[in-house]
């Protein structure tokens, strides 16, 4: 007999494909909106409106960033005929997003606030380490509510 909460895990489970892309990149940057807007609020002493309007503007950039490197990534990757990502590969490409998405956000941040570069660079920082955390709580939390997609189950998504 399956109780309540087995149910509704296997009702979840069936998010798969697009749907569960779509909803998992609502979800994502709305939480981290929110939850930037905040960290930024208490690194800059601004008010909330203020922060809330700049992780606005980081997430879109963010997102726009996404699809553009990661178009220009896989273009690349193709071009070198090997199949896999190697650890260096997948390195490279975390070290590239980053990279790219610091370059847009630290002269943003600046001019935001009204602050030095430097002052940015740090805030900016931060904010890396926040994602990189957050990432990791959020995407573990999604996969416990909605179950994992398709391919971590050894089937095609």
């Amino acid at each position: 007999m399956k109780t309540a909460t087995q149910g509704a895990y296997s009702q979840a489970s069936r998010l798969q494909g697009a749907k569960r892309r779509v909803v998992y990149v609502g979800l994502y940057e709305f939480v981290a909106i929110i939850l930037s807007a905040i960290l930024l609020k208490l690194m800059s002493n601004s008010d909330a409106i203020e922060s809330l309007g700049l992780a606005v503007v980081a997430s879109a950039a963010a997102v726009i960033w996404n699809l553009v490197f990661n178009s220009l990534f896989e273009r690349w990757e193709a071009s070198r005929h090997q199949q896999g990502r190697s650890v260096g590969v997948r390195v490279l490409h975390a070290i590239g997003f980053e990279g790219g998405l610091l370059v847009m956000l630290v002269p943003l941040v600046a001019w935001w606030y009204g602050v030095s570069l430097w002052q940015a660079l740090l805030m900016d920082l931060a904010l890396l380490v926040f994602f990189l955390v957050y990432t990791f709580v959020f995407t573990w939390a999604f996969d416990r509510v909605f179950g994992l997609p398709a391919s971590a189950q050894g089937a095609c998504a």
